[in-house]
């Protein structure tokens, strides 16, 4: 599978990084973006990018760590790690939904406010602010617990 293995390297820890990354970026920028409208005209395009890239980052992140699951599995694994892998991958799973909710909200703040001072109904924009804070930081808390749990896994199993 194109999610499993790279010259022997299994994909989730090549590109596990890229989610870590991303997905606070993309917080951060669209806490700012719903916040600041000031900044809005300097960062869009910023969190426009960020908004695609960070969930492509947590899907791609979660389809590649559940194939690695399922080919330890297959060699064998067994005991108290199966655990702390199933409580990882689930932390991952709320994770990926999570930044795709964030970035489908962003990405529509951001085309509706897209021209040059353009500006919502002040109702709107403390939604979307409301929204986006809650879900910026629903994520930084899950991708916290995703890498911490992935840690445990791989550096104190037992």
């Amino acid at each position: 599978m194109v999610f499993d293995q790279v010259n022997g390297l299994p994909v989730h820890i090549l590109v596990l990084h890229a989610a870590v990354i991303f997905v606070p970026l993309l917080a951060l920028g669209s806490v700012v973006y719903a916040v600041v409208a000031r900044w809005r005209a300097k960062m869009g395009w910023a969190v426009a990018i960020l908004a695609v890239v960070a969930p492509i980052a947590a899907v791609v992140a979660k389809v590649s760590g559940t194939e690695l699951y399922n080919r330890l599995l297959g060699q064998g694994m067994s005991g108290p790690i199966l655990e702390i892998l199933d409580d990882h991958m689930n932390y991952g799973t709320i994770t990926m939904w999570l930044s795709i909710a964030l970035g489908v909200v962003s990405l529509i703040l951001v085309v509706m406010t897209g021209r040059a001072g353009a500006r919502l109904p002040r109702v709107v924009e403390i939604g979307f602010a409301v929204v986006i804070i809650g879900l910026a930081a629903a994520n930084c808390y899950y991708i916290f617990e995703t890498g911490d749990s992935g840690a445990t896994a791989v550096w104190n199993p037992a």
